[in-house]
């Protein structure tokens, strides 16, 4: 899957769109993708691959158009407890730090 992510993100950035890579860089707790897991986003709001799921891919994609926009890469924590982890796409609460940054 990671290829794929990577692939899509070549694939855009050669279409001359603008392009942002997400990666989880640590987790704590439970977590549902590992670090080193990616996300890619274009400026037009697709995106291939995954870094977590719910709230929080969302949120990940909303800010990835903002590093794209400036260019300014951006460290993103997300957590919560137990009993609202499963709303917002953590499966056992735990967090997730995820690094964001322009493709050049």
């Amino acid at each position: 899957m990671e290829d794929d992510v990577l692939q899509s993100a070549q694939d855009w950035r050669s279409a001359g769109r603008g392009v942002a890579l997400a990666t989880v860089v640590e987790t704590w707790g439970s977590a549902p993708r590992p670090v080193g897991s990616q996300l890619a986003i274009d400026e037009n709001g697709h995106f291939a691959g995954s870094v977590s799921g719910g709230c929080v891919e969302g949120e990940v994609v909303t800010q990835a158009m903002d590093v794209i926009a400036d260019g300014k890469p951006r460290t993103l924590e997300f957590g919560v407890a137990d009993e609202t982890a499963w709303r917002v796409g953590l499966s056992c609460g735990g967090r997730i730090r995820v690094f964001v940054e322009k493709v050049a």
